[in-house]
């Protein structure tokens, strides 16, 4: 598996997988990704909407993604300064992967919690699928039929 460094280690090749945690890969950072997924907050709706994060944790998570360009902040008020945060199109790019994770993640409980049930189409009431689709043939895509396997 080839591809970038890893951030913690630069010697350590990375896997592209690798990479997006490198960015990405931390509880409370996908946690304001998740977030920011309904619209652009301020610091005290994300230290709200983003139960048990303490206000030093949120500060420098916020910082990191803003290094990263998963989001931009925006002023809203000058005296004193005070942001506004939305994702970047990198960050509005994660949702698919957040939304998947989080599916999973419902799905499979951890002691003793309930599941989730899957999404569900809103049209029939199917449970939806994730798959890999070509734009070009216009269908799903099954492993073994890609121009590379990567393991992640």
């Amino acid at each position: 598996m080839g591809g970038v460094a890893s951030k913690l280690n630069p010697a350590v090749p990375s896997s592209p997988l690798g990479a997006a945690l490198d960015r990405v890969g931390d509880r409370w950072s996908l946690l304001l990704v998740e977030r920011l997924l309904d619209g652009p907050a301020r610091f005290n709706d994300l230290l709200t909407g983003v139960p048990g994060i303490a206000p030093n944790i949120l500060s420098e998570r916020l910082r990191r993604l803003e290094r990263e360009r998963v989001i931009h902040s925006v002023p809203y008020s000058a005296r004193p300064v005070r942001m506004e945060y939305a994702l970047t199109a990198d960050g509005r790019d994660l949702a698919s992967a957040v939304r998947l994770l989080a599916d999973w993640g419902g799905r499979r409980p951890v002691d003793g919690e309930t599941s989730h049930e899957a999404l569900r189409h809103d049209a029939c009431g199917t449970p939806l699928e994730a798959r890999w689709y070509c734009p070009t043939c216009e269908r799903s895509i099954p492993d073994g039929e890609t121009s590379e396997d990567r393991l992640v």
